[in-house]
């Protein structure tokens, strides 16, 4: 990509009130990033609002310089080896930057997580469930967190292990993993969504759990209690059409409720690395298809005022999900996301989680 097209992309990415589904809506209509962000005036005037400041190209210039320094770089949604899974979310990351070998992305990737305080038998069996799947060619990706996702990480380190950390890919959390993940950055693969410098705050987990899940074919988890941030990435690997998997433990460890939670539900029980291959392989071929430049859907399209209206008088302060609008409007679903995307870049709507919408209070 040429620098001018990456700064571009870097500059609409930076942006605020776009985010990754506007981001891919823009692209997907003007094919071009410069092109998108002359065009924010108008459509945010469409939506009855004022277009967000677009980040300054001096901004892009400067991440582009500290990635390039650190050793790292941007994989943009659309480049030729954008992560192939990956780029199948409706929210998939407009942009991540990485450090280390990219070729792990090209094998079979399995997530693995659990609890931060996993005892010492869950993590010496999430170790050797580690080893033998990259002993039989499979990358494992986890969070970097305590517990479960470091075992993970150190069974895995020899043969493939990929870690999506959720501050800048320059900031190591937790203080205690700064040698292993700077071992991972330089003999693994190292993964951040977060521009250089941020530090991870508690919004950032939930999206570095979509990363992790939308990165594997299936997600395993070893150790976790319930409501846990390892019960929601199992929870969206399932939305996302990916396998879930638990290894079970005893009824009497609170760390266990969650996986027997799971596999009470319908997640595959896990006993050895034989079980989840056996698990993910009859899916390999079906999953994998080759990345593209151009986006899934169809591209927005121009609207008239009385489209625009239907859609606006449906929406309110509570998250309704964006099928049921396009049901209820009885519009196509272009007309309906471009309607969307005028009255977000208008600083008017917020997207929440599971493909909802709702009008800014």
């Amino acid at each position: 990509m040429a620098d001018s097209d990456a700064i571009a992309r870097l500059r609409l990415i930076r942006t605020p009130q776009i985010g990754p589904v506007t981001y891919a809506q823009l692209i997907a209509r003007f094919a071009d990033a410069a092109r998108a962000i002359e065009a924010l005036p108008e459509l945010a005037a469409r939506g009855g609002g004022r277009a967000p400041v677009v980040a300054d190209r001096s901004i892009a210039e400067r991440e582009l310089a500290t990635a390039a320094k650190l050793g790292a770089r941007h994989l943009f949604l659309g480049d030729h080896d954008y992560p192939m899974l990956l780029a199948q979310l409706n929210d998939a990351p407009a942009a991540i930057m990485i450090r280390g070998d990219i070729a792990l992305l090209a094998r079979s990737v399995v997530a693995m997580v659990g609890a931060r305080n996993a005892s010492a038998a869950a993590c010496r069996f999430a170790r050797q469930l580690a080893a033998e799947l990259v002993r039989e060619r499979i990358s494992v990706v986890s969070g970097l967190a305590r517990g479960i996702d470091t075992a993970a990480h150190v069974g895995s380190l020899d043969g493939g292990t990929i870690a999506v950390i959720a501050g800048g890919i320059d900031v190591v959390y937790p203080p205690e993993n700064a040698a292993l993940q700077e071992r991972i950055a330089s003999e693994g693969l190292l993964i951040a969504e977060q521009p250089p410098g941020t530090e991870p705050r508690a919004r950032h987990f939930p999206h570095r759990n979509r990363i992790i899940a939308g990165l594997a074919l299936g997600t395993v988890v070893v150790e976790a209690a319930p409501k846990s941030g390892s019960l929601i990435t199992a929870r969206l690997a399932g939305e996302m059409g990916r396998e879930v998997m638990a290894v079970p433990g005893s009824p009497l460890d609170p760390r266990a409720q969650g996986c027997n939670g799971l596999i009470r539900d319908g997640a595959t029980l896990i006993q050895n690395a034989i079980d989840i291959l056996e698990t993910i392989r009859p899916i390999d071929a079906r999953m994998v298809r080759a990345p593209s430049s151009s986006f899934d859907g169809p591209p927005p399209e121009d609207v008239d005022e009385s489209a625009r209206c239907i859609i606006t008088d449906l929406l309110g302060p509570v998250p309704v999900a964006v099928d049921e609008l396009i049901r209820q409007s009885d519009l196509g679903p272009a007309i309906v996301q471009t309607v969307l995307l005028e009255l977000e870049l208008a600083g008017r709507l917020e997207r929440h989680a599971g493909g909802r919408v709702g009008l800014i209070a």
